[in-house]
């Protein structure tokens, strides 16, 4: 079961990465369109949009970050619990996220099911 959670943390690390870099991507190109248009007040606009959906998505890949982090260093049995929480929120990135969300679902599973095994 070890092997799987190693598999799990990983992918949480690389779904929060794509997270950061759709933020990056939004920010980038809304702040381009901002530019192109020649318009100040266009310019400014559409960079705060694009740094709120930056931010945005830099708070949604965060947790997935050190959930990935805490599977692969062994944190201890609450970063599953989180992990759990997570992939609620992860269900509904799709298709990715959704089944990130569900194998980590079934892990869970296999982790509370299985006899001797205390925690992550």
């Amino acid at each position: 079961m070890g092997k799987h959670v190693t598999i799990l943390g990983w992918m949480h690390i690389c779904l929060g990465i794509i997270d950061l870099l759709i933020g990056m991507a939004a920010f980038g190109v809304l702040s381009g369109v901002g530019i192109l248009s020649g318009d100040v007040a266009a310019f400014g606009t559409m960079s705060l949009i694009g740094g709120f959906i930056g931010t945005l998505m830099l708070i949604m890949a965060l947790p997935n970050l050190l959930v990935g982090l805490g599977l692969l260093r062994n944190w201890g049995g609450w970063v599953i619990v989180v992990a759990v929480i997570l992939g609620l929120f992860n269900v509904m990135k799709i298709p990715f996220g959704t089944a990130i969300a569900l194998y980590t679902f079934w892990i869970a599973w296999k982790l509370y099911d299985s006899p001797g095994v205390d925690s992550v």
